[in-house]
């Protein structure tokens, strides 16, 4: 049995080759902490420069028939340098991703929060149209909410426009001493 610590990078590449894993790790050993430290300076942590250097010696293992014969230290170095780099790939796009995602809550969540609102606000409405007298309800239903213009109310219910007037004018000045100016405001703009 060999000793592996004596051998070359081209030996223990051919070692490798036939499966050897005490190879393996005699490469990995020889390696580790040189990998680690050049990987460490270019992301500033420690958890993400072994996460590269395990992906590194993992796609050695699977690649071990398709190694290069020489300058193993070169194959491995420009390894962690192309796995930075889809790291930082990776961060930029998740980051394009992220704050696209935070533009979109922030847009969307307000109008969601302004149509909650609203809901509420004429769930509100409601009620109160409900409370108004019969006729006063009628007429002012036929105004607002049907779009009616006071003649073809007073046509329909056989009545005069003025009366009609009164009715909707009525109906507003009660909505509004209930509702505020706000809530009716928005009852008359929809």
């Amino acid at each position: 049995m060999p000793e592996y610590k004596y051998l070359s990078d081209q030996e223990l590449l051919f070692l490798i080759k036939d499966e050897d894993h005490s190879a393996y790790k005699e490469l990995y050993d020889r390696y580790y902490f040189l990998l680690f430290s050049h990987a460490y300076k270019k992301v500033n942590c420690a958890d993400e420069a072994k996460d590269i250097i395990q992906d590194v010696f993992t796609k050695l293992w699977v690649n071990r028939n398709a190694l290069p014969a020489n300058n193993l230290a070169g194959y491995l170095y420009t390894a962690v340098r192309n796995k930075v780099f889809d790291i930082y790939a990776h961060e930029k796009v998740k980051s394009k991703h992220v704050k696209a995602f935070q533009n979109y809550v922030i847009q969307h969540s307000d109008a969601a929060d302004h149509l909650i609102r609203e809901k509420q606000l004429r769930s509100v409405i409601d009620q109160e149209i409900e409370q108004l007298p019969p006729k006063m309800r009628h007429v002012f239903e036929l105004s607002k909410k049907h779009h009616l213009s006071h003649s073809e109310i007073a046509e329909q219910l056989d009545t005069t426009e003025n009366n009609v007037s009164k009715h909707v004018n009525n109906a507003i000045r009660i909505l509004k001493f209930k509702l505020g100016l706000i809530a009716i405001c928005l009852l008359i703009i929809k």
